[in-house]
Order: C-alpha cells, then sequence, then structure tokens
C-alpha cells in the first residue's frame, strides 16, 4: 500500500505562491533539487490539479534543459517516469505520457489507487490538496519551508482542517531552508 504524500516548497507565513501568483523565491539551489529529486524517486503517481500540472509539464521535454546542471535534467527524467493524474473539468486533454485526467476528485477512487499501489503516491496543487486533507487521505506532509515571507497568497495547508502530526524527519540546508516531514495522526 502506497502513502500519500503533500510535498510543497512555502514561505515562511504558509503560502505556496504570493499574492500576484508568483513562487520565485522558491526556486531552488543544487541541493533543494538533490532533494526533491530523492523525494521524487519514490513516487510512482503523482496527483495534480489543473493549474499545478500546466506548471510540471515543462518537465516533459529536455530541450530547454541543455545548459542547465545535472540534477535538474536528473529531475526530468524522474518527473517523467511517474505517472501523473490531472483533475480538471476544463483541461480538454494532456500533453505529457502517463497521464489520463479525471473530471472530479473521487475519495474513494484515491483510497483505492493507494490500497493498490507498490509505491508512494504525491498530491501537488492546493485546491486538489485540500480535498484530500478533507477526506483523511494525507498520510504525509513534506514541506520546504523557504526563509522568506510573501505575506499573502495562496495558502499552502487547507484552512479549517484539524490535524495532529507526528515530526518523523527534518533538516536545515545552507540556504536557510527547512525540511520538515510529518506523519497525519489519522483518528482510529
Amino acid at each position: 500500500m502506497g502513502k500519500l504524500i503533500y510535498a510543497a516548497n512555502i514561505s515562511l507565513d504558509g503560502f505556496l505562491e504570493d499574492e500576484a501568483g508568483s513562487f520565485d523565491w522558491a526556486v531552488p539551489d543544487e541541493a533543494i533539487h538533490e532533494f526533491w529529486n530523492e523525494h521524487e524517486r519514490h513516487i510512482g503517481t503523482s496527483l495534480y490539479g489543473r493549474r499545478m500540472y500546466e506548471a510540471m509539464r515543462v518537465w516533459e521535454s529536455d530541450d530547454w534543459l541543455t545548459d542547465y546542471p545535472p540534477v535538474v535534467r536528473e529531475y526530468a527524467e524522474i518527473w517523467r517516469d511517474a505517472d501523473k493524474v490531472v483533475y480538471s473539468t476544463s483541461l480538454a486533454d494532456v500533453s505529457t505520457a502517463r497521464t489520463r485526467i479525471e473530471r472530479q476528485f473521487d475519495p474513494e477512487a484515491v483510497r483505492a489507487l493507494k490500497e493498490n499501489s507498490e509505491s508512494d503516491l504525491s498530491i501537488g496543487g492546493a485546491g486538489i490538496a485540500v480535498e484530500a486533507f478533507r477526506h483523511g487521505l494525507v498520510d504525509e506532509c513534506v514541506l520546504l519551508l523557504c526563509p522568506v515571507l510573501v505575506g499573502g497568497g495562496k495558502p499552502a495547508l487547507p484552512r479549517g482542517v484539524r490535524l495532529d502530526l507526528e515530526l518523523l524527519d527534518h533538516r536545515r540546508f545552507d540556504n536557510g531552508v527547512v525540511y520538515v516531514r510529518h506523519a497525519v495522526r489519522h483518528p482510529d
């Protein structure tokens, strides 16, 4: 059975992007890229909302990566090797391999996907992650806290949802980013 892991770069004040929709403050250095590469190696399926998928699909092509370090090109390979599910009512089709569209978020279908998966799953995109949190589907949170306050924008974590967490791991990077990994304690 796979775990569903919510993973994100977030500002110290808890946002995925600022009020203008920018997340340029979260551009990873080489050490952060290495961290995400190692994390993503264990993901068999990524669940995305439409906007997150549209941001991530750049990794489908290597054309723009020729001048980037090997660690960045490696991330593209890892991303392409995972299956992807995009939840969208408006997306007509997908432009990446190993990708399918679901028109609505079905908690029972996600539970079944977790139960039948031999590897972990990730969920990305604030809207779709909120649904997963509300339905008790998220097993872990992997957050990279960036040393910046953006003052507002898209919240990284759901509002109005109470979750008890258990710290599993943490680390400080040289650039001031702090990694925390928490298990979600599900009530019995």
